[in-house]
């Protein structure tokens, strides 16, 4: 029988450092909740905000899949790998911090935020390579379809990890209704609703909120008007 944990966004921990404003669905930096470690091995979902020209100082990171994904305005980067890249709306960017890396991240815009989600998940291979890649996906030429953007697959659609993780995004339209099946047995399912309401096995869910669901091989998702649904599908044994 499936099992399911909701996470509401107003239970998120809450960083506000003036140029940084972030919600954490998980435990980091000074927020610690013993119930809101991970998600398998999904470690960190923080939707930030950076003010115009700010930005994250050169700081080390090691044997993490580090996923960007952009939902407003322009994120740079820069690494110790020698990428200088943007990312904005429609792009995912992927660092497999193997290793040891360094990097940092800045709104390129002086007189807007950029809005972006930072996600963390363990690999199951240690000390690789540093690598880094960055896609584009299109929501809109596949209204209505869950698109992936992440797999374990180099050359699949999307960008690859070290993990048994799969990534997909949707935009949907009032009354849709989709189900999806899990690709490995085993895995589990977390999802974040960025915009909207939509409805997952029976589970009513709203912006920002976020569904975790195990032990269960497919999903149904009813969608409201204006729906954006972030599905990841991870391994719950790390």
């Amino acid at each position: 029988m499936a099992q399911s944990i909701i996470h509401k966004a107003s239970t998120r921990g809450e960083a506000n450092h003036g140029w940084l404003k972030s919600a954490h669905t998980f435990s980091f930096a000074n927020y610690y909740n013993p119930e809101r470690i991970q998600f398998g091995a999904l470690r960190v979902l923080n939707d930030d905000q950076v003010d115009g020209g700010m930005g994250f100082g050169e700081h080390p990171h090691d044997n993490m899949e580090i996923i960007s994904i952009a939902l407003e305005g322009s994120l740079q980067h820069e690494d110790s790998m020698g990428n200088v890249t943007v990312i904005e709306p429609g792009e995912i960017q992927v660092m497999s911090a193997g290793t040891g890396i360094y990097h940092k991240e800045f709104n390129k815009d002086a007189d807007k935020p950029v809005k972006f989600l930072q996600i963390w998940v363990f690999p199951n291979k240690r000390n690789v390579q540093p690598r880094y890649d960055q896609q584009r996906f299109d929501l809109d030429s596949h209204k209505n379809e869950l698109v992936q953007i992440l797999s374990p697959n180099e050359g699949d659609a999307g960008v690859w990890v070290y993990q048994n993780a799969w990534f997909h995004l949707g935009k949907f339209d009032r009354d849709t209704e989709v189900n999806h099946a899990l690709h490995l047995q085993g895995n589990g399912l977390y999802a974040f609703v960025l915009n909207g309401d939509v409805v997952i096995d029976g589970q009513e869910l709203g912006t920002r909120d976020g569904f975790g669901i195990w032990d269960t091989d497919s999903i149904n998702i009813k969608a409201s008007a204006g729906s954006e649904l972030l599905l990841m599908e991870i391994p719950m044994e790390v």
